[in-house]
């Protein structure tokens, strides 16, 4: 049985990138892309409640 309530905190999308000499802004693109699968896994597990802080 899957849990009711998921919470994630986003945090570090800006820190990836430059340690990778990377735009800070392609690191928050990667996190939009993060929170994407997040928010399908959610429904695809059918958790009731997704919390997402960032």
């Amino acid at each position: 049985m899957p849990p009711k309530h998921v919470a994630i905190i986003m945090d570090g999308n800006g820190r990836w990138a430059r340690e990778r000499g990377l735009p800070r802004t392609l690191g928050h693109r990667q996190g939009v892309e993060a929170v994407r699968r997040a928010v399908r896994a959610a429904i695809e597990l059918q958790i009731t409640y997704l919390t997402i802080f960032s």
